[in-house]
């Protein structure tokens, strides 16, 4: 996927600055502050710590939950698109799973797991490893067999395949699974950072709300934006680094 040069970034926030203004213009700055005033909040929670220590919280929820999905979802993919045996067996499980909301699983997790970083982590983990296995499966199957006969006549062995063919087949189409779900993660952490906790971007907001603090729930939102573009960053950064071959082709057509 390309990442949004300077131009189009600088688009999306004239875009969005202006709407925001007019919906201050026509529902009133009470409800819907004005965007300098949220920004003012947004620097002077940042500056004396608050907003930062629930930022980080969340950003180390999430990114946990991410770096499991990927320890567990990438290798059970692999091994899945590769053997039959094995699709047979973890393919209908993950089926039966899918299709579940995950937040229904929250109660549970927090039984299981007790109401603190852990049950939320694992929420997480819930969303974005199904979405990295059946990435990874189906990439996995779709590598043509000629390209496994080539393997077969250098005579690599089954480490050199996985490293050689396989992981690189796969690579693209994990990251594009992890970008997708990242947004419904943070919504989901969100509503989850709303349950026996006291710390977390989405805690936050929903104590402003409560406290009629619109500027601060503003300004929570906006925080919770910014984490998203963080995260959306490193993603981009993370598969130039791993995909490398992809931005090359880019850049000579």
């Amino acid at each position: 996927m390309r990442a949004l040069n300077v131009k189009e970034k600088f688009y999306g926030v004239a875009a969005v600055s202006i709407l925001w203004t007019l919906l201050h213009a026509f529902i009133g700055a009470q409800i819907v502050p004005a965007p300098w005033v949220v920004i003012q909040t947004f620097m002077s929670l940042i500056l004396n710590g608050k907003l930062g220590l629930h930022l980080l919280h969340s950003l180390y929820r999430i990114t946990c939950g991410i770096a499991l999905a990927i320890v567990v979802g990438v290798p059970l993919g692999l091994v899945t698109g590769m053997r039959v045996n094995v699709h047979k067996f973890i393919s209908p499980i993950i089926y039966l799973l899918y299709p579940i909301p995950k937040i229904a699983f929250l109660p549970i997790l927090m039984v299981l797991f007790g109401l603190g970083d852990l049950s939320k982590v694992i929420l997480i983990f819930t969303i974005i490893v199904f979405q990295v296995f059946i990435s990874t499966r189906d990439s996995v199957k779709e590598i043509p067999r000629e390209l496994h006969y080539v393997t077969r006549s250098l005579k690599l062995d089954k480490m050199q395949i996985y490293k050689d063919l396989i992981l690189p087949s796969a690579m693209p189409k994990i990251f594009s699974a992890i970008r997708v779900s990242l947004g419904i993660s943070i919504s989901v952490l969100f509503f989850g950072e709303n349950y026996a906790t006291t710390y977390g971007i989405g805690y936050f907001i929903m104590n402003s709300w409560i406290m009629v603090n619109y500027e601060q729930m503003f300004a929570g939102i906006l925080a919770l934006s910014f984490m998203g573009i963080i995260l959306f960053q490193c993603l981009d950064l993370l598969e130039r680094k791993c995909c490398k071959w992809m931005f090359i082709e880019s850049k000579s057509q």
